[in-house]
């Protein structure tokens, strides 16, 4: 199914459509707003229980005979090893104060995307499977017995939300609804109801520490692929290094900047300002993946994920761990690292080899953010920058939502953009910072299958961009995430043609004067630098 053109997307009805309770609304599967079965082989490559083949929009999902028990159990182990489970499913009292909060509810109309409805979906089952009210008044206390109707909700819009924490930001009670679908999504895996685009990417980082499924030398070889770029853009020969023990630092990022468009500038970025400071660091082939979709998956998966980067920077004897831009690796590093795979105590406290500064933030995990480290490096003045290099851009920040609200880093980035380009310009507030709106495919959902949702549910996002185009002529959409990388593009491009994306190491090092470099006569895109720029470079 074709995607609607913009301006017919964009019409939006938010009065709820239902004359019934939205108990007894059937549930519609809509072409566009839902990914693909998981590869059976994937989930049972990482031990998921029950791998099977089956079809969405078919009405036998081939559960297993005792599903029900699987999940009802399951819902009850969960609700005794997470107080945060319990609580969220007691507290709620349903003031919809982050009813309107939500990108996909904004962009659908559907009341049940509204995050206190998607989590009634769950809730709704625990009132009327756990407790004695639900039991005895059923529907006077928003209580249903789980159901097949009721399993195959939770499975479509449970993948209808990007786990962002947006709502939570405005709950009163402080619930984080993220937290539910996470829960949700655990459950949905005991009967092997996964997506392709989270099951399949798992299992290649499981069995090659990446998501992209590369080998080590694969790695490799595209690494020097790109070197061959930079040496033909900058005119700098790098040589950086590849599981090398004793490094000072082990450097890992999402395999999504070494492989994929618009990433790959980033990546080049990242050789470029380590080459440019002398930094004493390696790449492991092994643990070539800081992104986490196990954190899409379960906790148990999530943990096992995260795992790898600290077994290698184990295996290879460095001091810490340099982390590139990512979402959800840092929200897995600051918000359960501690009390999943660490503490890290055989690593020592980040301390860069550049500037001295002690990255006190980091002490338990040893792992610093490629923004905190760029932006301490600029402030100590160690870095040669020209920033004109980057006037012909016109540049906004996008707060990437695990960074932004998930680690609370919302200066730093903004500090890096302002030192290497001349004109920059905040989207609107209540858009940007622990408010900023996601990109609407998070979460595992950046998949061709669902554009239609991806659509919807970014335009909130994309409305802001548009809105700085409009007002500044803003060209540019930077952010710290491959995610994001991944889907502002094709966002971009559906709601705001005019701009392109970026990673914020890539502004970097377009501004980097590097020692030996020839005449920059284009950027790392190969795309030639406007003339008045390389006028002003040679009048200097």
């Amino acid at each position: 199914m074709a995607t609607p053109k913009p301006e017919i997307l964009s019409q939006v009805n938010h009065r709820p459509p239902w004359f019934t309770g939205w108990m007894d609304k059937p549930l519609e599967i809509k072409p566009g707003t839902f990914c693909y079965a998981a590869n059976p082989k994937s989930v049972d490559y990482v031990g998921l229980p029950h791998a099977h083949a089956w079809d969405p929009t078919a009405e036998d999902w081939k559960l297993p005979p005792d599903w029900k028990n699987i999940v009802l159990n399951g819902m009850r182990d969960r609700l005794k090893r997470f107080r945060s489970f319990q609580l969220f499913m007691d507290i709620c009292v349903r003031c919809g104060a982050c009813a309107d909060k939500c990108h996909f509810f904004i962009g659908t109309g559907d009341p049940r995307n509204m995050p206190v409805l998607r989590a009634e979906l769950l809730r709704s089952v625990y009132r009327g499977e756990f407790t004695l009210a639900g039991q005895l008044m059923a529907r006077m206390v928003g209580a249903r017995k789980l159901t097949e109707k009721v399993l195959k909700e939770w499975w479509y819009y449970f993948f209808q939300c990007t786990e962002c924490r947006r709502c939570s930001v405005f709950c009163p009670y402080g619930i984080d609804t993220a937290e539910i679908t996470i829960m949700g999504r655990e459950l949905l895996n005991l009967l092997g109801l996964n997506i392709d685009w989270i099951a399949t990417p798992v299992a290649n980082c499981f069995r090659t520490g990446n998501h992209l499924g590369l080998q080590p030398h694969t790695y490799k070889e595209n690494a020097e692929f790109l070197l061959a770029d930079i040496a033909e853009y900058v005119g700098v020969d790098i040589e950086p290094h590849f599981n090398r023990k004793g490094a000072e630092i082990l450097f890992i990022t999402p395999s999504g900047d070494i492989f994929a468009d618009p990433g790959i500038y980033t990546y080049m970025g990242y050789m470029m300002l380590f080459d440019h400071i002398g930094l004493d660091y390696t790449w492991s082939t092994y643990a070539s993946e800081g992104g986490n979709f196990g954190f899409f998956t379960s906790n148990e998966m999530m943990k096992r994920l995260n795992a790898k980067m600290y077994a290698e920077a184990k295996r290879l004897g460095v001091k810490w761990i340099l982390g590139g831009e990512c979402g959800h690796m840092w929200r897995v590093i600051n918000q359960y690292m501690d009390t999943m795979n660490g503490p890290a105590n055989f690593l020592e406290a980040p301390k860069s080899p550049i500037t001295g500064t002690v990255f006190e933030n980091a002490r338990s995990t040893k792992m610093v953010h490629i923004s905190e480290f760029t932006a301490d490096l600029i402030r100590h003045g160690k870095l040669k920058l020209d920033p004109s290099r980057n006037d012909h851009l016109r540049v906004t920040f996008h707060d990437s939502c695990n960074p932004a609200r998930g680690m609370g880093m919302l200066e730093e980035p903004r500090y890096v953009i302002e030192n290497v380009c001349n004109h920059f310009y905040e989207m609107p507030e209540g858009t940007i910072k622990e408010q900023t709106f996601c990109c609407g495919g998070g979460a595992g959902l950046n998949a061709g299958e669902y554009d239609l949702a991806r659509m919807q549910g970014g335009m909130p996002r994309a409305s802001a961009v548009r809105y700085v185009h409009e007002k500044f002529g803003v060209n540019t959409l930077a952010c710290v995430c491959a995610v994001d990388r991944a889907t502002l593009p094709p966002l971009m491009e559906y709601w705001a043609p005019e701009v392109k994306v970026v990673g914020v190491t890539e502004l970097v090092a377009n501004a980097l004067v590097m020692d030996g470099e020839n005449e920059r006569e284009s950027n790392l895109r190969g795309e030639e630098l406007p003339i008045e720029v390389m006028d002003e470079e040679t009048e200097e």
